[in-house]
């Protein structure tokens, strides 16, 4: 239980949205075949509802709606070309949607569903981008903030920020979740009384090569190893495993090197991002470097939040909630990092964001000023130049393209 001191997730959180009308949902429980049926129908509706076009990608969007002004999961078009985005519906997807993984087939999303009894929702994928809710499980703990899709497409990754703990859930063959088969319990404390007197896990995301899964514990100030078994579905921790960050850095988002061996954490309590070796042989994880988030001289509250490296392995972006910027770092051949630039993101507190599948934007989503704004990319330096385009939408908390899936 958390000491009374310590603030929970949602009172850290706690941010104010505008309101916008469903333009399509989907609640009702239904069966494989039946979800077939509907997306048929779906389909037939389609000059009617919008048609996907070979120049849309299709992004969806997680919110917060316990003040009742958001709707759910927003499904939202974003032109190839201009990076022009436009509402195209949204789901119905129970309590705080606020963060979602697509499974690598693209034809299912989970979401966890963010309160004190957490659980994580499935949902089928129709041809138009429109969502149908496929069943709800516990997610085992509370306070679920994220939840990863294993690089096979077997296992749900969940992690409960506070229960402080992760679980693994079994996906269906019609990619409904079974119950949580494996759940592991965090140990730890670091020295910020108000955020880490107990774990905190924030992300779990298994390696690319699906033989280990990494969780950052804000609250432990740890990256933890685990071996992934895939076949007796559970998490079998790696004594000795483990990344042992610096007191008080609180570890909460990872991103993975494409080609090398190495993590990158954003540490959302001192603002940094640490590099770290990875063994696969071993499954140890070693420290090599740290780099300040935040340009040099600046004083301030900022917490970063959400992590990302490009595909050629050049450029990794992290975003700084309180400065509320994009830092975008350089990565040399051998993966060391240089802050390159630091970008505002235009609004208030941008916590996820995402780069399109085409490597050509940028889109960041500021949470408490109800608006995801678009950055054209320099694909040579990494390089970020703000656009006009933007979509506002209340308390955006997590974007994902469909394209992305997994």
């Amino acid at each position: 239980m958390r000491k009374p001191r310590e603030q929970s997730r949602r009172e850290f959180l706690n941010a104010s949205a505008l309101g916008f009308v469903a333009l399509a949902r989907g609640s009702k429980s239904l069966t494989w075949r039946e979800q077939l049926q509907r997306e048929e129908q779906l389909q037939r509706e389609v000059p009617e509802r919008g048609e996907l076009h070979l120049d849309t990608e299709l992004l969806y969007v997680g919110t917060y709606t316990d003040d009742g002004k958001s709707e759910g999961i927003y499904i939202v078009h974003m032109d190839r070309s201009s990076g022009e985005l436009r509402l195209a519906g949204s789901a119905s997807a129970g309590a705080n949607p606020s963060f979602l993984a697509i499974h690598p087939n693209g034809r299912v999303l989970y979401a966890v569903n963010e309160g004190e009894k957490g659980t994580v929702s499935a949902f089928a994928i129709a041809g138009t981008g429109a969502l149908t809710r496929l069943g709800v499980q516990s997610s085992e703990g509370a306070g679920p903030c994220y939840v990863s899709v294993d690089r096979g497409g077997g296992v749900v990754l969940v992690a409960n920020y506070d229960g402080g703990s992760v679980a693994l859930l079994p996906i269906q063959t019609d990619g409904s979740l079974a119950p949580a088969m494996s759940v592991v319990h965090h140990k730890g404390s670091g020295p910020i009384a108000d955020r880490q007197s107990a774990p905190h896990a924030h992300c779990i995301v298994a390696e690319p090569d699906n033989h280990f899964a990494l969780a950052a514990d804000l609250g432990a100030d740890r990256v933890f190893v685990y071996r992934l078994d895939l076949v007796g579905k559970s998490l079998h921790h790696i004594e000795g495993g483990d990344a042992v960050m610096r007191p008080g850095a609180g570890p909460r988002h990872i991103a993975f090197h494409p080609t090398l061996a190495l993590v990158y954490v954003a540490n959302e309590l001192d603002s940094t991002v640490a590099t770290l070796r990875f063994d696969k042989a071993r499954g140890t994880l070693t420290m090599i470097d740290r780099r300040s988030t935040l340009p040099s001289g600046w004083k301030g509250e900022n917490f970063p939040a959400d992590i990302h490296i490009s595909r050629s392995g050049r450029a990794l972006y992290v975003s700084n909630r309180g400065h509320n910027s994009i830092a975008v770092f350089s990565a040399a051949a051998t993966g060391a990092l240089t802050l390159d630039q630091v970008v505002s993101t235009d609004g208030d507190w941008p916590r996820n964001f995402s780069l399109d599948p085409s490597g050509r934007w940028l889109l960041a989503a500021n949470q408490k000023s109800n608006s995801i704004v678009v950055f054209s990319r320099d694909q040579r330096s990494g390089r970020l130049t703000p656009t006009r385009q933007r979509i506002e939408l209340p308390s955006p908390v997590c974007l994902r393209f469909r394209a992305h899936a997994g």
